[in-house]
């Protein structure tokens, strides 16, 4: 009697704790009253093709009409969310897990060291400094004191190499316009040297003062307008910002953007230009001089300065390297012809470079997970430096000092920080944070699956261990495959109720990215992009196919060149997924380069003012390929201070799919506010966030949710 009892007992609390599909009429959850959005006689002519865009006027985000469409629009989707029966418990579970301190790699300048450090549900980390190894920590900048709800952000810092002055980011609302701060750091004292509408700039500092490049401040729509006409200037600490001097600007070209960087002894000066988000043109000189020394003005490849040595130029390049090398250039003779190659390129991704005690540490990414190696200044390879496998490090050091940190993470191992000497070639845990999840008890592993022309993807999969493939788990599948960016492992703390709770969590690495580099890169962009969303889907299939699970259990996410792929994936295969989850996405490919720092994306995506990049565009564009077809559950998010991808993409594809879906699964579009593309987002705020995803998520795959303790007993 008493066994039945406490049976009955733990059934009746899994069913209590749990987001049981059979509770959807008792929640309330229908058919959804969507607002009803106007349509307009609005087209333009591509080459001869006629395009309409009946919900244009969704893209004026100031004006009264747009606002009562995303009030409607958030009553839609906040009602439905908030009636999901396990939604509280999903938010309660990931408030435990999400409160653990973490810290960031040590770092330094001067005779201090500054780390970054969250005491566990602060929405935002504080900057700490202290003086020496043995000192004793104290705050530098909480930016949690700026603002009530936490929406102010430290978005950059740049510390002059003597350790006297910082200058840092301050971003408000997630917004890409940043406010630059600039304090004296023995005493903390801000100083009145704030400077405003910078973007997409931190400060370079030089004697007593930095370099810095932003945009003209906007007259009026400061998030969606475009932004042209960048100029590089130089501040002198004590002087108003409109007294900074004009160093660089290029009228002739209002499309490029510049940023200027200065060697850590203050001897050369770098000059970069960009045009797009892939290529660089590059020049050079000593601080003194008058003129630029240019080494490449094509934009077609990649440099960054890694120090000066004496009298000559470390350079890290793409040219002649799509894996990347290490080349010294000689500032009396620059040519091609007269660089001295330090490091040749590898089979391997070389992915950053650093200096340590007159040695260069190279990190290289093999096969999506690093390897440290440490060079001699003449480039003979000394020693692998021994890390965890199968994971991604981030590798902090000085010139001048022999101890350096390092952190490592992977989808199961939440970050921790190793303190590194170079010259014993050891090293020991420097941190390790307490996390409320067991790592034991779940697995990753990575598999190369056939994509639709043959090439081999890799993919990394995490679920627990023992856990029965019958093509019946629910599966969580994300991707990006864009802008030379490598998607690597890292512990994701939002994911760790879904991990306990039976799902599959799968991180496709697609074309698009730099995981093998710039081959890699051209394999999916412009009139290759295809590639990528063939990637993913083959990614599902694959995940099908194994009994991971199936088309009825799979959701996939991804944001914004990700929320581009979610979105151009339902819009080809809806059939092959229950939920897709495109976020900050950019799904309108004829008119994304209207609107801020879009057009910099040509490189990646090709625009629709080219004829051939037009028809490659609209046959994939999510905003002009949605038809009156069956649609999976479908949560779309974006943000009111979004300037990076501007929330009319968002507004725009919601209003089409609601319009043309044709079977009953929901189709909202979540718009948070005082937020913006992602980056400085207040951890109350990424809780609410993923409580609402996970809810969906769990909701509509038919998911139980049951407690930490409750999943350890099944």
């Amino acid at each position: 009697m008493k066994k039945i009892f406490f049976l009955f007992f733990y059934f009746s609390l899994f069913l209590f704790l749990s987001c049981d599909r059979a509770n959807k009429q008792q929640a309330g959850i229908g058919l959804l009253p969507y607002p009803k959005a106007k349509k307009v006689d609005t087209a333009d002519n591509y080459f001869g093709t006629k395009i309409t865009d009946p919900y244009r006027w969704l893209e004026n985000d100031t004006s009264a009409e747009t606002g009562e469409w995303v009030e409607a629009e958030n009553k839609v989707a906040f009602d439905y969310l908030s009636k999901i029966p396990c939604r509280d418990d999903l938010k309660k579970r990931l408030t435990q897990v999400w409160n653990f301190e973490k810290f960031g790699a040590p770092f330094k300048k001067g005779k201090y060291y500054f780390f970054y450090k969250n005491d566990g549900l602060q929405n935002q980390s504080v900057l700490y400094v202290q003086e020496g190894l043995a000192g004793s920590p104290k705050v530098l900048i909480d930016p949690n004191t700026l603002s009530a709800d936490g929406t102010t952000a430290l978005a950059g810092i740049s510390i002059r190499e003597d350790g006297k002055y910082i200058a840092y980011n301050l971003a408000k609302s997630g917004s890409d316009w940043n406010d630059m701060v600039t304090m004296e750091i023995a005493s903390g004292k801000v100083l009145t040297d704030t400077l405003h509408w910078v973007k997409f700039s931190n400060a370079a500092w030089q004697g007593d003062g930095f370099y810095y490049s932003t945009f003209p401040a906007p007259s009026n729509h400061a998030y969606s307008g475009k932004n042209e006409n960048n100029k590089a200037f130089f501040h002198k600490l004590g002087t108003k910002q409109s007294e900074d001097k004009m160093v660089f600007e290029d009228p002739k070209h209002p499309s490029r953007s510049w940023s200027i960087g200065v060697t850590d002894d203050g001897k050369f000066m770098g000059l970069w230009g960009n045009e797009s988000t892939s290529g660089t043109c590059f020049a050079f000189k000593e601080s003194n001089a008058k003129n630029w020394t240019w080494v490449d003005t094509t934009f077609s490849n990649e440099y960054s300065l890694i120090d000066n040595i004496g009298s000559k130029l470390l350079i890290q390049t793409n040219k002649n390297a799509p894996k990347w090398q290490v080349v010294q250039i000689d500032p009396s003779h620059p040519q091609l012809d007269n660089w001295k190659k330090i490091i040749p390129e590898s089979s391997d991704l070389l992915e950053s470079t650093t200096l340590c005690n007159g040695k260069i540490v190279a990190k290289y990414l093999h096969d999506v997970t690093n390897k440290l190696f440490v060079y001699n200044l003449d480039g003979t390879q000394e020693k692998e430096v021994p890390v965890p496998p199968l994971g991604v490090v981030g590798f902090s050091s000085s010139m001048k000092d022999s101890i350096a940190f390092y952190s490592f993470t992977n989808y199961i191992t939440p970050a921790a920080i190793y303190k590194y000497n170079i010259i014993t070639n050891t090293s020991e845990v420097f941190f390790k944070p307490k996390v409320d999840f067991n790592s034991d008890e779940f697995e990753s592993r990575q598999v190369f699956y056939p994509s639709k022309d043959g090439t081999k993807i890799p993919m990394i999969i995490t679920h627990k261990k023992g856990l029965k493939m019958d093509g019946n788990n629910p599966c969580f599948l994300y991707g990006y495959g864009g802008f030379n960016i490598s998607v690597t492992p890292a512990f994701i703390t939002n994911s760790v109720p879904f991990l306990e709770n039976g799902g599959v969590y799968a991180v496709a690495n697609m074309r698009g990215g730099n995981e093998y580099g710039e081959e890699w890169h051209k394999g999916g962009i412009l009139c290759n992009k295809q590639n990528v969303f063939d990637d993913f889907i083959a990614a599902a299939e694959y995940l099908i196919k194994e009994k991971y699970t199936s088309s009825q259990k799979l959701a996939i996410h991804g944001r914004s060149n990700g929320g581009l792929l979610i979105g151009a994936v339902m819009t080809q295969r809806p059939d092959l997924m229950k939920v897709a989850l495109p976020g900050v996405g950019v799904l309108d490919m004829l008119r994304y380069h209207k609107f801020t720092i879009g057009y910099f994306w040509a490189s990646d995506y090709g625009r629709s003012d080219n004829k051939e990049q037009f028809d490659c565009l609209v046959k994939y564009s999510p905003l002009h390929n949605v038809k009156e077809v069956e649609y999976p559950a479908t949560l779309i998010m974006t943000a009111d201070h979004d300037d990076r991808v501007v929330p009319a993409h968002s507004f725009k594809f919601a209003a089409t799919v609601q319009e043309k879906n044709k079977s009953n699964n929901p189709i909202l579009i979540r718009i948070d506010k005082k937020a913006g593309h992602g980056a400085g987002k207040p951890t109350a705020k990424q809780i609410d966030e993923w409580a609402d995803i996970w809810s969906f998520v769990f909701y509509n795959l038919g998911m139980d949710f049951a407690t930490k303790e409750a999943a350890n007993k099944e």
